[in-house]
């Protein structure tokens, strides 16, 4: 922890001698009297050290946290297991310090982080280039719709209502100043309704935009909508679940021309909030037209192994007006932490995590129906998180459970009003058979 370290009373009298003055206060004599407070503020009184501690630690113990409470709670981030070794290595000062590479050339472990990144998230996606990532999952696929309406000069959005509201509204925000024009397309048994995408699909959209697994946790069919979308010229925008695809097929081989998504899950913890990580990856045909920086591998002329900025299509680098984004920076430290849990788990460990994920949520649904406490939604496949309608109210549901430290799911009717007492439930390998059975227990009685 780093402790603050004041300067005595005789040191800020020398520092004011030095400059020729005898009061702070003369420092800031150009501001009149009347705009000054001429009060203390309305703050605590000063702490020791020892005070303060306890004072923080009893303000943060009134927080319910993961590390006390069992989650259930998914709706865009989500409690997946963290490795113990991401938060040694990340806490490395050359890790933790660094910031935007602007002299590449000197930044070589950041540039190789950023570019193992990139690395990563093609395969994942199955896309040919990604960028260094962006500040969350919302952004990402706002600057996505931004992208598609530059590439094709139309200036219509098609988003599947079963898209995060979260995203919806970033989305919504930025097209107000942009002149885009959004334009949602239903659902049907908690898929884009395929018909209702045949009916706006027009000569002035400039892209479809879904998710898979989207909110409701059901995984989306990509290739019933992709020829539908090229044959009118339109770009296919998937945001994924980056868990999931270890086990379902690709976007980029589903015809996907433009993938983006929240990396929380790959080994960010949820923080009650924040930092994210957005990952934005797409086609070579693209490339030019997509936000913030690329990392490429090259050699020095000596032959050895470099790295350099390849593409840096931001306003602080470039003629402002031909700026392809004003996110001038991105998540490197997050970005790392998904490299680092990528690494760890390697192949393998990502596909046992999504069978994982799959499985004990395919459990959990069962068993709560079981009780006849709770009716389906929706039948179509979904990943790690279902929605089922409950007999209660979500709301003293979730207050029943947090009594037993358990935090449950989320109230889909807060966005969907016409899926009444919704609830969505999240569950991910660290759920244990005798969590989920507590869970289902607890929510009947």
């Amino acid at each position: 922890m780093t402790r603050y370290i004041g300067n005595t009373e005789n040191e800020k009298k020398e520092m004011l001698e030095e400059i020729g003055i005898n009061d702070i206060r003369d420092l800031f004599d150009a501001i009149p009297d009347s705009v000054y407070l001429n009060r203390k503020l309305n703050i605590p009184e000063n702490l020791s050290e020892i005070d303060l501690i306890k004072n923080l630690k009893s303000l943060a113990d009134k927080n319910k946290n993961l590390g006390d409470y069992t989650c259930f709670l998914g709706a865009g981030a989500y409690d997946h297991y963290i490795p113990s070794v991401i938060d040694s290595l990340i806490s490395r000062q050359e890790f933790y310090t660094s910031y935007t590479p602007y002299q590449p050339e000197i930044s070589q472990g950041t540039l190789q982080s950023i570019f193992e990144y990139q690395t990563m998230i093609c395969e994942l996606t199955g896309m040919q280039v990604s960028n260094a990532s962006m500040y969350d999952g919302a952004t990402a696929l706002t600057e996505a719709a931004i992208m598609s309406c530059e590439a094709t000069k139309r200036n219509e959005i098609l988003i599947a209502k079963s898209v995060s509201p979260e995203s919806k509204k970033v989305l919504t925000t930025y097209s107000k100043y942009r002149n885009m024009i959004v334009i949602e397309v239903e659902y049907k048994n908690g898929q884009i309704d395929i018909d209702d995408l045949k009916s706006k699909i027009n000569e002035n959209t400039a892209a479809l935009l879904i998710q898979s697994p989207n909110f409701f946790g059901i995984i989306e069919d990509i290739a019933s909508v992709e020829q539908l979308v090229h044959d009118n010229k339109s770009l296919l925008v998937v945001s994924a679940d980056p868990i999931s695809l270890a086990i379902l097929k690709s976007p980029g081989e589903l015809g996907a021309d433009i993938v983006v998504g929240e990396a929380q899950s790959l080994g960010t913890p949820i923080s009650f909030g924040g930092p994210y990580l957005g990952f934005f990856a797409t086609t070579e045909k693209l490339m030019r037209k997509m936000p913030g920086r690329i990392a490429g591998q090259t050699v020095d002329q000596n032959g050895k192994r470099g790295f350099v900025l390849t593409l840096q299509t931001r306003e602080q680098h470039i003629r402002r007006d031909k700026a392809t984004s004003n996110i001038c920076s991105n998540h490197a430290l997050n970005a790392l932490i998904a490299t680092i849990y990528l690494t760890i788990l390697g192949k393998e460990g990502l596909k046992e995590v999504a069978n994982l994920c799959v499985q004990k949520s395919h459990y959990a649904y069962k068993e709560l129906l079981k009780t006849g406490k709770f009716t389906e939604v929706f039948t179509a496949p979904f990943f790690k998180e279902f929605v089922i309608k409950s007999e209660e109210g979500v709301d003293s549901l979730n207050d029943k459970l947090i009594k037993d430290k358990i935090i449950g799911g989320y109230s889909i009717e807060k966005d969907y009003s016409d899926i009444s007492n919704g609830w969505l439930v999240a569950v991910t390998e660290k759920r244990s058979k005798e969590e989920i059975d507590l869970l289902v227990r607890k929510a009947v009685n």
